[in-house]
């Protein structure tokens, strides 16, 4: 079931109301479905209750000691979604941190906590054309096929309608591969992005995926879904619109 005519979903959580009227609005009208939350425990609700967006616009500095930063350790546990943080920080110390930590870009809101929605509006299509569309169909539960279906915020597998949890790291490979479905994903970047403020190895890699087939493969020694390009990465079918059964 491909997404290729779906339009972006974008989550944007600010605690400042009037902030997130103005950057849903814009969003809007640059063609984006748009959802919106004040609260960390509140983005976390949508999520659950709509599944993941393709990306999120998160404020560094959120009400009841929350912040931006929180919601990315949150989400990037189970998966890989690009998020532009949002904030009045202009040091550059923090900006870089932040980038590092957690995010692919960063906007400076004014002195007056305005935004340049304009280019806010450019550097989102900017982002999502780099990042690349998310190949199947993003509902609170994924469907691949009539075997396989997953949720990504619950850590699950849904095998032959069988519940199987997930680790929170066989979750966030299954996201990547599966936003680059029908495309080889190189070992290094799947390092990079499961791992990025650690020195991880090839071997600590194997090993997750070697236990992933186990729970979501028929046959592990014969996989379908998590398949290898030798000496180069691994590789997610891409959708399919006849849904045959796997068996």
């Amino acid at each position: 079931m491909s997404n290729a005519s779906t339009i972006h979903r974008i989550l944007v959580l600010d605690d400042d109301r009037l902030v997130v009227r103005l950057v849903c609005k814009a969003l809007e009208e640059a063609g984006y479905a748009v959802w919106s939350a004040t609260s960390l425990h509140e983005a976390m609700k949508v999520i659950r209750q709509r599944g993941l967006p393709h990306l999120a616009i998160v404020d560094l500095n959120l009400a009841k000691k929350e912040s931006g930063i929180d919601f990315c350790r949150k989400i990037h546990r189970v998966a890989d979604l690009p998020v532009i943080i949002l904030s009045s920080e202009a040091d550059e110390m923090i900006v870089s941190e932040a980038i590092d930590m957690c995010a692919e870009d960063y906007i400076v809101k004014g002195d007056d906590g305005s935004i340049r929605l304009k280019e806010m509006v450019a550097r989102v299509g900017r982002l999502l054309r780099r990042v690349g569309d998310f190949a199947y169909t993003l509902d609170e539960t994924v469907y691949v096929d009539n075997y396989l279906q997953i949720n990504f915020t619950d850590r699950l597998a849904i095998c032959d309608g069988k519940h199987i949890k997930l680790t929170p790291t066989e979750t966030k490979i299954l996201h990547i591969l599966m936003r680059f479905a029908g495309r080889t994903v190189n070992i290094d970047y799947l390092l990079r992005r499961l791992w990025p403020m650690e020195s991880a190895g090839e071997d600590r890699l194997h090993s997750h995926i070697y236990r992933l087939r186990r729970k979501v493969e028929t046959d592990p020694t014969n996989p379908f879904y998590v398949v290898s390009e030798w000496g180069t990465g691994y590789i997610f079918p891409p959708p399919v619109n006849n849904h045959e059964t796997i068996t």
